[in-house]
């Protein structure tokens, strides 16, 4: 598993956008058991700070020290490094294995043996995540040219899977029909910049050009998008479902 995120951990805790409710209503309304759950590459804990108000005892794990510096804190919610690949739960501990916006850096193969090995007989396991966002056309061709033109080379391989919406990867699960869902939000520009300077991307590019693209981008939006004014933005989720084989 890849740690893209450590040096951009604050900005990946304030920019990053928020899950819908109706995502853990869906995904509460199949488990069987809400006892134990674990959050699989957690980031700053944003799934696994909600899970914690439905489960008795949420475990967290990510590879970054640095991004659980910045995690929900929770008196029944406990974090580990920990690979994703490699843990030390006991078998068949969790009712429901949640993995957000990070199914991407994994070794298929070795995580989902674990997912096997951790997972109650009836219990769940949900691949979460978001491809590009939209707001407006003329703002969306902006993102759309930093995304694919600007930083064409600078993805990682792995990204190709979220432009595939999770569909392409390998996942061997008896699966369940999720709903269609999205994540909506209002931005500013600023926090809008905020995000794009989040993507490991931009950090590849500057690392290398010893610049930042996303200057140059927020330049091309402010013809478009007022100071302060809020835009609605949209994320279209991507979700897998399933219980064990």
């Amino acid at each position: 598993m890849k740690d893209n995120f450590s040096e951009q951990a604050r900005d990946y805790a304030q920019f990053r956008p928020q899950y819908p409710v109706a995502l853990y209503d869906f995904l509460l309304s199949r488990v069987a058991e809400r006892q134990t759950a674990w959050d699989c590459g957690t980031g700053n804990g944003q799934v696994a700070g909600v899970l914690a108000d439905h489960f008795t005892r949420v475990y967290a794990t990510d590879i970054s020290e640095k991004q659980l510096q910045h995690a929900v804190a929770k008196p029944n919610l406990s974090y580990q490094v920990a690979k994703a690949e490699q843990t030390s739960f006991p078998d068949q501990t969790f009712d429901l294995i949640t993995v957000a916006q990070a199914i991407h850096w994994f070794d298929f193969e070795a995580f989902y043996a674990e997912v096997k090995r951790t997972l109650k007989p009836q219990g769940v396991i949900a691949i979460v995540g978001y491809s590009l966002f939209s707001i407006r056309p003329p703002i969306d061709r902006i993102i759309q040219r930093l995304y694919a033109d600007t930083l064409r080379g600078y993805w990682d391989p792995e990204r190709k899977y979220v432009d595939e919406h999770y569909q392409t990867i390998p996942f061997p699960f008896r699966e369940i029909e999720p709903p269609a869902l999205a994540m909506t939000g209002e931005w500013t520009l600023d926090e809008c910049v905020g995000y794009l300077n989040t993507w490991s991307a931009v950090q590849h590019y500057l690392r290398k050009n010893n610049d930042n693209p996303v200057g140059r981008t927020r330049e091309e939006l402010q013809e478009h998008w007022e100071e302060n004014t809020r835009e609605t933005v949209t994320f279209p989720l991507l979700l897998r479902v399933g219980k064990q084989a």
